[in-house]
């Protein structure tokens, strides 16, 4: 290639980068959306497998007032208890209380030559001054009994471990291994877990709600169409996963209809916000095993995930939860979507789903609310051990319902809004419960609505529904 050709080539290259650089500044988000390719493939990130440890020993702190532990002192010594005296220069902070009794620092040793460990005289409390036991609660060793260490800060939880070189845990691990892994672990311990480990969560279970994320539900008596128009809109756009625009030419052409595709998109929006909560709220029979996998998404011309729980009897979705992150946080509030739609848990509750850890630590956080339940993880691609055995049949159910649901997008690349991307998961939900007959159900639906049943046809159906929706009273479940 002549020197001059690949100059030029290299030129243009770089008006390229700047011609996008200037688009990007001049419009945004909106710009990154179109220009995104639609063979573009999530970053699958490999993750490693976890092990939860039991739940460990919680102690409660007790704290006390100070001045009565002095008038009890002076009671029963017939003598008050006098400060301490000091031979020289303290090391112990004016500022230092006492986060038991709220004793003043002259009632503080320095307790382990200036390390940052004290003792109060009043209580015989020892505490760091960096450690004011904030928390009411401190976290033993279910193995040995003694107090674990905050080791790590992670998003959303603190890792503790338990130190102790005497354990039983450990040293039940230690002598499991063989000479090679002892050679590895000598130069690097991070390899193996042979330490008791606690993970203490950073949210709590109120934080779990997301009612205040859905949208307030639109008023539909301002839609200019009829109701069995709205639901021909939804049976073109939803239960055949038919564009907007196409909708509406399919409307003008066939029907002689002459609505515009942003109109289909607001109708679309303000029946999504009015179902929703029929669809979290409606009494359903549900089994007591389910199944769960993310599946990907674009939004804004990122990559989102869907979080679907569904039951593997019955066939009900009952979680559509969408997030930018793959962690505990969304696999908790995933849960909590399915968990609020029992009135009691079944005693042998399980939850199918891969090796993805997020889910045991999800187990674990709800453990800490009185909440069990089974996680089985059905783990790769082959069967290589008997739980994978077992529940893969399951776990296959949900990989459907997967490619289900992006077959009914696949018109789209992706979605230019959050609220778009709300609304085609939730009347996609909305369509597989209740609307959508399933072969393995003998051609019914997963949920038997009367009102629905005897309808000639699918728009009468989406507008039977709808008109349920805007009466429907929620019921408690539990939290």
């Amino acid at each position: 290639m002549p020197k001059y050709v690949y100059t030029l080539l290299k030129i243009i290259a770089i008006q390229q980068k700047l011609i996008i650089a200037l688009m990007i500044f001049a419009l945004g988000k909106k710009f990154e959306f179109l220009n995104s390719k639609s063979d573009d493939k999530p970053i699958d990130k490999k993750y490693h497998r976890l092990i939860v440890d039991k739940m460990p020993i919680f102690k409660k702190i007790v704290k006390f007032d100070y001045k009565i532990l002095l008038e009890q002192y002076q009671l029963k010594h017939n003598k008050p208890l006098k400060p301490i005296k000091r031979r020289k220069e303290s090391s112990v902070p004016k500022s230092l209380i006492c986060p038991i009794c709220g004793a003043p620092h002259i009632y503080i040793y320095d307790n382990n030559g200036h390390k940052g460990q004290f003792k109060c005289k009043i209580c015989n409390t020892n505490f760091h001054e960096k450690n004011h036991f904030a928390k009411f609660v401190v976290f033993k060793c279910p193995h040995c009994g003694k107090t674990l260490e905050k080791i790590k800060e992670r998003k959303d939880f603190f890792v503790h471990k338990c130190t102790n070189k005497k354990c039983s845990f450990y040293l039940k691990n230690l002598q499991k291994m063989d000479a090679d892994e002892r050679k590895i672990y000598k130069n690097d311990p991070s390899k193996f877990k042979l330490h008791y480990i606690y993970r203490e969560f950073t949210f709590d279970f109120n934080s779990l709600d997301k009612d205040s994320l859905v949208p307030i539900p639109s008023d539909l008596s301002k839609i200019q169409v009829s109701p069995y128009t709205l639901g021909l809109i939804l049976s073109y756009n939803i239960n055949f996963g038919i564009s907007a625009r196409k909708t509406a030419n399919l409307l003008k052409e066939i029907h002689g209809i002459n609505i515009s595709y942003q109109s289909i998109l607001n109708y679309a929006k303000a029946v999504a916000t009015n179902v929703k909560p029929i669809i979290d709220n409606y009494p359903y029979k549900l089994s007591d095993s389910i199944c769960g996998d993310e599946t990907y998404t674009k939004v804004l011309g990122k990559w989102k995930y869907i979080f679907f729980f569904f039951d593997t009897k019955k066939k009900i979705i009952l979680s559509h939860y969408t997030s930018s992150s793959r962690d505990t946080k969304s696999a908790c509030k995933a849960l909590i979507d399915v968990i609020s739609k029992y009135r009691e848990l079944p005693e042998d509750f399980q939850v199918i789903v891969d090796g993805n850890p997020i889910y045991l630590l999800a187990q674990q956080f709800f453990a800490q609310h009185d909440i069990n339940f089974n996680v089985e993880q059905v783990i790769g691609l082959t069967n290589k051990d008997k739980v994978s055995k077992k529940f893969r049949p399951l776990k296959q159910i949900i990989e459907r319902l997967n490619r289900t649901f992006k077959e009914n997008y696949h018109y789209t690349n992706g979605y230019n809004s959050h609220s778009g991307a709300f609304t085609s998961v939730t009347l996609f939900t909305a369509y597989f419960n209740f609307l959508r007959p399933h072969s393995s159900l003998e051609n019914n639906v997963p949920v038997v609505i009367p009102e629905l049943t005897d309808l000639p046809n699918m728009p009468a159906r989406w507008g039977k529904l709808i008109e349920l929706s805007q009466y429907f009273i929620p019921e408690k479940h539990i939290a």
